[in-house]
């Protein structure tokens, strides 16, 4: 099957949505799907404001149509709401094209801790983004919920996966600082609610890895914490085993991966009790959930490691990408199946998944 898959997110950023979006591929490829990939790497770009790391496509909309009319894909998911997403939702409704699309990230709440915009405006805005679209994908239950009450139609939950064989618990010795080690991995960016964790009273050493846009401030403002900067693949994996307990102050995540990746490491987490958390960890048992951060995080230092491990080889990237491809839809025009409300045939559907 041709699929092409539009996105504004997409390497070198190093987030849950590209970590998504690349798993995903990287399966439906091995799986003998032909997947177009539309990213900012194919066009000119600039830095998104106050976010430089992430670049934003210039007049996508031309390339994106003569990739799209080139490729003729069996099925088109819109992945994010910029520039390029807007472009591949321009070539579908002009073709007259069936597309789904996904919610990755809650810009509302991100747009509104930088500028004095509110939050219903910028739903409101998604909300119109999504209409039109066969599916909207979302990676949790509770966030179709949040969604569905903000006027969003049409959700399905499309989960989350972890690399089992990369993220695996061992090489404890390599960190150097007092134990416990509280450690936070992800984007060092004002909507991760980083400060929470900094603040934390529990005894032991704090560590940060990542990198971001107020990563140098608060490197000034907290020398005693330890700040790794940036680290990948198997270097990442044998930082993050090396935590007695990982830590996700945010409370604006749709879901976390690096949840996942924790506890396939046989850490357990400390978090609050919001979207994203409440879905990926089994309160008590791989993770502690409690608005106040330092009685999760000395819960989470009872826990068995082993039991996170075995919770998280239950969350597999090939089971999400199975998910991912149910919730797709024909890319055809419906006059052009011969089904009303343009459902499949049972011939059809076999052509469209060759």
């Amino acid at each position: 099957m041709k699929i092409a898959l539009a996105s504004d997110a997409w390497m070198p950023q190093t987030n849950g949505v590209v970590r998504t979006l690349t798993n995903t591929v990287r399966v439906l490829e091995a799986l003998g799907h032909r997947v177009t990939v539309i990213t900012p790497v194919l066009f000119d770009t600039v830095p998104l404001p106050t976010y430089p790391e992430i670049r934003l496509a210039i007049r996508p909309g031309p390339r994106i149509r003569h990739l799209l009319d080139a490729t003729d894909p069996h099925r088109v998911h819109i992945a994010t709401e910029g520039p390029i997403g807007w472009a591949a939702r321009a070539w579908c409704l002009r073709r007259g094209r069936a597309f789904t699309t996904s919610f990755h990230t809650r810009f509302p709440e991100y747009v509104r801790m930088r500028v004095p915009v509110p939050e219903r405006w910028t739903y409101r805005a998604l909300a119109a983004f999504h209409g039109p679209a066969t599916r909207t994908l979302v990676p949790t239950r509770s966030q179709l919920e949040d969604l569905s009450g903000r006027g969003f139609r049409n959700l399905r939950v499309w989960g989350r996966g972890v690399n089992a064989d990369l993220f695996r618990p061992g090489r404890r010795a390599t960190l150097e600082g007092q134990r416990p080690i509280l450690m936070y991995m992800g984007r060092v960016a004002v909507e991760k609610n980083i400060e929470a964790f900094l603040r934390l009273s529990v005894a032991g050493s704090r560590v940060v890895v990542g990198d971001g846009p107020a990563l140098d401030g608060l490197r000034e403002q907290w020398p005693e914490v330890r700040f790794l900067g940036a680290r990948y693949g198997e270097d990442l994996a044998a930082t993050l085993a090396n935590a007695d307990v990982f830590v996700f102050p945010s409370r604006t995540d749709t879901f976390g991966v690096v949840l996942l990746e924790a506890m396939a490491c046989g850490v357990p987490v400390a978090a609050y009790p919001v979207t994203g958390p409440v879905d990926v960890v089994v309160n008590g048992v791989t993770g502690v959930l409690d608005n106040d951060l330092d009685a999760a995080v000395l819960g989470a230092l009872k826990l068995d490691g082993q039991v996170c491990r075995a919770h998280a080889l239950g969350r597999s990237w090939d089971a999400a990408t199975e998910q991912f491809l149910d919730a797709l839809t024909p890319a055809l025009p419906v006059d052009s199946l011969g089904q009303p409300g343009g459902q499949l045939g049972p011939e059809a559907e076999q052509r469209q998944r060759q």
